[in-house]
């Protein structure tokens, strides 16, 4: 291994760096989650942020949740139980104040608070998904907004329908994968393979209870049931792009998942999106597209992972067809030196950042720049995935200024098709989770600008 002096040493400061066989189900065995200090937090930087865009929209948020501060909301995020009088009476309730929450006007900027007695806030008709104050702010914002408008019809439906994940209804379908996996390429091959089993699925949750309750308690018109299944579809690759993309790095990257004592995956820069309300059984679909696989265990590292995300007492050995979860509270180079280097914890095989966001702040460069340099510099092979072209272009750069070398990056055939708004920007062009991949190993010579954008722009 390097040593860690050589890590150090080419530590850069942040400014310098530019913006169909048959097996049996697969056991997923969660072991503990280990705290340690946190450090510069996504999750905050994210939540504050919206102050940028729409001030007091960061309170108006805790006001409609019953809670007092960040840090109270930070709390319930970790799975941990608020101070305040947190919760709602019914369902009616809490679907009204999560639907306050995007009470603004989407042209001025204007809260409820900020109306006259003459103004009430009104949500387009069509995408029911902005608010207006006015006629003037509505015409006025209508060239950038039919531009998103229908997109954004799916986006209002989507928010409302993953209460069903929420609350366990909705229970994705599983089992051995009865194509190669060399064949299920993608969704359309995934959706192909799993067809009667999906439609059996969608349509059992169509008819139930759970779903009559949804709509009758947001008060809205029932969507017609094609809209209702493509609302399903995409909340479930939405759940599935993450192991999906992990199986899809190991694959591309040659990872040997037939290796005795099994494989080990970290995804690094890990917050309550991979951990909060994840259940184990959410990455079977992981282990089933490896069959014969002698174990994988995906360790989560992040200082935003949720405390209850985890709930074994004791880790485990790695068995045969198990797919097995942990995490880890805080930064992952203090990670490797506590738990890698020390032999506590097995090497990585694979390494995988969902959205680390380097490119947006200096905060999470500086954060992120150890770590970085200690995967070039230990040469593990490594996978982050972004939201948009223009983050995977300025992410490129950057990995290109720290030598890295870039094997491959490009369109993510598993990225998550549930289009996710800017919530303070809401005619912002939807993105996509995980929608660009960029894989790299070790250091090499890096490209000109220039270079990098032609190889960009062909390629995507």
């Amino acid at each position: 291994m390097a040593p860690r002096s050589r890590r150090r040493r080419h530590k850069k400061s942040p400014s310098s760096v530019a913006p169909v066989v048959e097996t049996p189900p697969t056991a997923v065995a969660p072991v503990p989650l280990i705290l340690s200090k946190p450090g510069p937090s996504i999750d905050s930087l994210g939540f504050f942020s919206l102050e940028n865009n729409v001030p007091g929209l960061s309170q108006l948020i805790l006001q409609k949740l019953n809670m007092k501060s960040y840090e109270e909301y930070k709390l319930v995020l970790d799975g941990g139980t608020p101070v305040s009088g947190f919760g709602y009476r019914c369902l009616e309730e809490m679907f009204q104040k999560m639907e306050d929450t995007f009470r603004f006007c989407a042209y001025c900027k204007a809260l409820p608070s900020g109306l006259s007695d003459s103004k009430v806030l009104r949500h387009c008709k069509r995408c029911r998904n902005v608010y207006y104050c006015g006629p003037e702010c509505q015409r006025s914002d209508w060239p950038a907004h039919r531009k998103v408008c229908q997109e954004l019809c799916l986006v209002a439906v989507d928010r409302l329908m993953e209460w069903l994940l929420v609350t366990g209804d909705f229970v994705l379908p599983s089992g051995p994968w009865s194509w190669l996996t060399e064949v299920v390429q993608g969704w359309d091959t995934w959706f192909s393979m799993r067809c009667l089993q999906l439609d059996d699925t969608l349509d059992a949750v169509l008819d139930s209870q759970a779903m009559t309750t949804l709509w009758a308690s947001v008060r809205r018109p029932r969507p017609d049931p094609h809209v209702l299944k493509g609302s399903l579809k995409r909340l479930l690759t939405d759940v599935l792009s993450r192991p999906l993309t992990l199986g899809f790095g190991l694959r591309a990257l040659g990872i040997n998942v037939g290796k005795v004592g099994g494989s080990t995956v970290h995804v690094v820069g890990a917050s309550h999106a991979e951990t909060f309300l994840t259940r184990p059984g959410d990455y079977d679909e992981l282990g089933y597209m490896f069959p014969g696989h002698l174990g994988l265990h995906v360790i989560m590292v992040g200082v935003d992972v949720a405390a209850g995300f985890s709930q074994s007492t004791s880790a485990s050995l790695l068995e045969p067809g198990t797919v097995q979860l942990s995490g880890h509270r805080g930064l992952y180079h203090d990670f490797w030196e506590e738990q890698i280097e020390t032999g506590q914890m097995a090497h990585p095989d694979l390494v995988v950042a969902f959205h680390p966001g380097f490119h947006a702040s200096p905060d999470l460069m500086e954060a992120w720049l150890p770590t970085l340099l200690l995967l070039r510099d230990y040469e593990i092979p490594t996978m982050i995935t972004v939201y948009s072209h223009q983050e995977l272009a300025a992410s490129l750069q950057i990995l290109v200024d720290l030598d890295t070398h870039i094997t491959a990056y490009g369109a993510n055939p598993f990225a998550s098709l549930k289009p996710e708004q800017v919530y303070s920007n809401p005619n912002k062009q939807p993105v996509y989770c995980s929608a660009y991949y960029i894989m790299f190993l070790g250091s090499s010579c890096q490209l000109d600008k220039r270079q990098l954008e032609e190889k960009v722009n062909d390629r995507v």
